[in-house]
This record gives C-alpha cells, structure tokens and sequence, in this order.
C-alpha cells in the first residue's frame, strides 16, 4: 500500500505549501478539541464541588470560547483540504488523459471503452472521496490519538492500561479481512466497468438492437451484468462492516472494565470524581479515533485499489515517441517515400511486407486494393499512429520518426473512412483544427467539399447542431464536412481514405470534379475503390495481400491486363 501513495506524491508536491497551512490549521483544531474533556474535570472539581460561582462562569465561558473556535477551524481546514485534492486529483486525471492521447489506435482497439472510462472517472472520483474524507480525518484522528494517550496516562496509567489491554486482539481481527476486502474492491471495481462498457457499446449499436429484435435478450445482459456487480459490491460491504465492526465492538467491552476500576478509585479517594469524568471522556474519544482508523484503513484500501488501476493507464507503454532532439517540419516540399516496410498488428498478422513506393510532391496518388490489402495501415504509419516494423518512412527525406510529431500531423492532414464529428455545430467542426477561422474560410471550405449548398438550406445553417458523433447527418454529410475540416487546415499533404464510399453517385460525381480542381498541385494520397478518383489520380499504387503490385499512371496500368485493369473491370 505503501508504494501505491508513495507514487502518488508527485501529484501532491506542487501543492505542498497549501497542504501545510491545512495542516498546521487542522493541529490546531484539534488541539482545542482535545482540551474539552479536561474543561469538564475543572467544571466538576473547581466549580461545582467547592461550589464556586465564579469559577463556573470561568469554565462556562472557556468551553464556549473553545468550541467556537475549533468549530470554526474545523470547517475552514476541511474546506481548504477538499479544494486542494481536488486541484491534485485532477492533475492525475489529466495526466492520464494526455497519456491516452499518446498511445496508438492499437491499444484503443483492445481495450473496453468502458473500462478507460470508469478509470478515468470512477476510479479518479474514489481517490478523491478519500483524499477528502479520509486522510484529513486520518491526520486529525492521530495526533487526537496521541493527545489523549499523553493526558489519560498523566490522570491514571494504570486505568490507561487497562482500557488499551484488547487492542491487540481488534488489530488481529482487522488484519484477518484485510486481504478479502482488497480482493472484493478490485473485483467491484471491474464488474462496475463491465456495466459501462456493455452501456457505451449497447448505446451506440442501439439501431442494430433493435432492428436484430434483440431487445429482451440484451435486457437480460444487463441484467446479469448488475446482478454481477451487486453481489460484488454487497460482498466488499459486508466484509467491510466486519473490518469495521468487529474490533470496535472489542475495543468497546473495554469500557465497562474502566467503569468499574475507575469507579473504585473514585471510592477509594485514589482519584477525583472530575478525573474520572475526564478520563472517561478521553476514554470514549479515544475509542473513537481508534475506530474511526479502522474504517480508515478500509477507505484506504479502496483507493489503493483504484490508484493501481489507473497507474495501470499511465503504465500503458507508448508505441510512438517523438525523438529528443526532433526536427521540424514547415511544409512537405519534395516527395512521400516508402522504403521496404513492413509492418504487423500482432505477431502473425503482417499487413505490409516490405512496401516501397515514392509520391512526388504535388502529385495526387491513388491507393486501391483489395479489403485487407494494408491501404489505411499506410495513412496510419505516414501520421506515425504506428511505426514501421522494418524500414523506413520518410517525408522530405527526413525519416517520420526523426520530425516533430506536433508538425507532421499538423502538415499531413487525414480525412478517416469513418469521420469522427464532435456534438457541436457544423461551423465548429469544421474550423475543430482551425478555432480561430473566419467565418468566410470555414464557407470556402465548405463551398470546396460540395456541402455549402446543404449548409445553407438548413433552418440554423452552420450554425446547425450536428448531435453526438453528428448522427443527424447522413453518412455522406459527415464524409464532405470531415472533408472541409482537412480542406481548411491547408495542409501541404492530404489523406482521404475512401472519401466517396458514403455518397449518392451524383455528388459522388460532383465532389470528384471539385477535388480534381481542389488538389492539383497539392500531394495528395486517396485510398479508395472508385474508379472516378482513380481517374483524377497522376499515380496509382496498386496493394495486393500486403504487397506493391503494380505502381504507374493510370492510363499506363488500364492498358495493360494487370491487378487495376482486373478489378475496375466489371466498372
């Protein structure tokens, strides 16, 4: 458990000077809290039994003055406490956000959406809870612990001793649940994610469900699925009551014996009345405290649980690292180059074999092929979301790996087969690259991806909302508006993965004349299965199962009765 926090101080350092006014505050506070008790033993010895007014208005007026105060300092150190974890735990959600941000399409596709997202929320969240409501508490509750320990021993250490002779036997109870209920946390912990990942994925898919007529049985995976988590969380709840219960109930039957031997000593004259009922004050704050650390322990091995699981985001090996010494990259001025990569997914899964071709700049270039022949794999590396097993993938000359990776994606633009549109306005993710455009560059840009007339005959206009992942939009809308987004970042190369799959033939038609326009003397890579693009295309590279096939104009590889001719044939 250790190890766990100790890691967690980075977050904490650069908040070190505000967490020591809170506890210093907190001391304080709680030293008053400890003088309450030993207030009482003079209210009882020097005010009421010598029956001395004006010692009563004394100690009346000190207790007033004390409670008051602590009151006051007690909210004023929570309050400061909950703002600065909360500042902290923040920092850790960010980190792991921008983390996330570096790992490759590889981990995203093998990875529960909804597990990345409990991690980051749920997980984070707990931490939080615990920072806020635990740890102060847990500062508070010792140095309240040692206080009492000290003046309870200065009234009676022989009654001291007997109050703390069974917390021995508590600790060894506590122990015993120690190791299930970290268990149980962790395994709460996954089935709550299994909950997200079945609502994101249900959620999303939710026209297939119903089309599939799937409804009850999907139902029934829900069901399951909390029935799973409850029996968890209900498992760690009841070991945690026992953690917390069973040796508090102990430490309790110790007060019945400090009754009975201080009640003896008060008999015998051997101690005052008012020491007794300070001592016995002590004695049941002192149970509290000590109980309240047993609970804390739970607490704590809650948040361990969590702090493990997102440590286990932030220990996620990035695939793709920009160099120390990274070059920059203005603008893409010479040639695209594929020289002898090869690249897999997994261990046996090769999707390039030793692929070499050169793009000159300025030049549109057609990638075709079959499904699985490695065309998007090529988009992919050349934006270095991954990097080449064996060879190299230069720009300018300059390998990808030895340039800025802020300035390569922010030269090579991609228009994915699937567009991503964010639920916001048409106007904002248009200009998502580009915040700062006038409202007449996000039109032309429009106007250049054939979407400007559809804008404009809606009621809001650009300023239309496109809903969550733009699902108000037709596929092909989405298509032309990921279009105009790549189109008004002006970028040196583009990438259009399949940029016309979604459209009717007629605007097919119309965006393929616009991009024939659009991207002459811009380089340009399209990957695609139509033939009215590879027509537009001055080269065409031709993949077979991984493999260059064939690599030419198009003219050149339509003369002649090769992998292009044979599969536009039906066309």
């Amino acid at each position: 458990m250790i190890k766990d926090y100790r890691r967690a101080l980075v977050y904490v350092v650069p908040y070190w000077r505000r967490l020591l006014l809170v506890l210093f505050i907190s001391l304080f506070s709680t030293i008053l809290s400890l003088a309450q008790p030993y207030i009482a033993k003079l209210l009882i010895d020097d005010a009421l039994l010598r029956r001395n007014w004006q010692a009563l208005v004394l100690v009346a007026a000190l207790m007033v003055i004390v409670t008051v105060i602590g009151f006051v300092l007690s909210i004023l150190a929570s309050y400061q406490y909950t703002a600065v974890s909360a500042d902290v735990l923040f920092e850790m959600r960010l980190a792991v956000y921008e983390h996330l941000q570096k790992l490759s399409p590889r981990f995203l596709a093998r990875t529960k959406l909804g597990d990345i997202v409990s991690r980051i929320n749920n997980d984070v969240a707990e931490i939080q809870r615990v920072a806020a409501d635990t740890l102060l508490a847990l500062v508070g509750n010792i140095v309240f612990l040692l206080g009492s320990v000290a003046i309870m021993v200065w009234l009676n250490w022989r009654l001291f001793l007997l109050s703390i002779a069974l917390v021995p036997m508590a600790v060894v109870v506590l122990r015993r649940f120690q190791n299930r209920l970290s268990d149980q946390i962790k395994q709460m912990r996954e089935r709550s994610a299994e909950i997200g990942s079945f609502l994101i994925e249900t959620l999303i898919g939710m026209r297939l469900v119903v089309t599939s007529t799937a409804e009850a049985r999907e139902v029934n995976r829900f069901r399951a699925r909390n029935r799973s988590f409850i029996d968890a969380m209900l498992s760690m709840q009841l070991t945690s009551f026992f953690s917390g219960a069973l040796p508090g109930t102990i430490l309790t039957l110790s007060t019945a014996a400090v009754f009975l031997f201080g009640g003896k000593l008060v008999i015998e004259g051997a101690m005052t009345i008012g020491a007794l009922v300070a001592f016995m004050a002590y004695h049941l704050r002192l149970l509290t405290p000590v109980q309240s650390c047993f609970g804390l322990y739970t607490n704590l091995m809650t948040a361990r649980v969590s702090l493990r699981r997102v440590f286990e985001l932030l220990d996620t090996p990035v695939d793709v690292r920009e160099s120390t010494n990274a070059k920059p990259l203005e603008a893409v001025q010479e040639s695209i180059e594929f020289e002898g990569v090869i690249f897999r997914h997994d261990r046996d899964n090769l999707v390039l074999d030793e692929v070499s071709f050169q793009i000159p700049a300025g030049k549109i270039c057609a990638i075709v092929g079959p499904s699985g022949a490695g065309k998007s794999t090529i988009a992919d590396l050349l934006l270095r979301f991954y990097d080449p097993e064996v060879g190299t993938v230069r720009l300018d000359g300059h390998d990808a790996r030895a340039l800025r990776l802020h300035d390569l994606r922010r030269t090579v633009a991609l228009v994915d087969q699937v567009p991503f549109l964010l639920n916001a306005s048409i106007a904002e993710n248009i200009a998502y690259a580009r915040p700062e455009a006038l409202p007449e560059d996000i039109i032309a840009a429009a106007q250049a991806a054939a979407i400007h007339d559809f804008i404009e005959g809606l009621p809001d206009g650009y300023a239309t909302q496109v809903g969550e992942r733009g699902l108000t939009l037709s596929a092909g809308e989405r298509q032309r508006i990921a279009i105009a987004r790549a189109l008004l970042r002006q970028p040196s190369v583009i990438v259009l993965d399949e940029p016309t799959s979604a459209l009717d033939p007629l605007t097919e038609q119309s965006l393929t004349t616009t991009l024939s326009t659009l991207l002459k003397g811009r380089t340009a890579i399209i990957i695609t299965h139509r033939m009215s693009l590879v027509e537009i295309a001055d080269l065409v590279i031709v993949l077979e199962r991984g493999k260059v096939s064939q690599i030419g104009t198009p003219q050149e590889l339509l003369k002649h009765n090769g992998a292009l001719a044979t599969m536009f044939s039906v066309a």
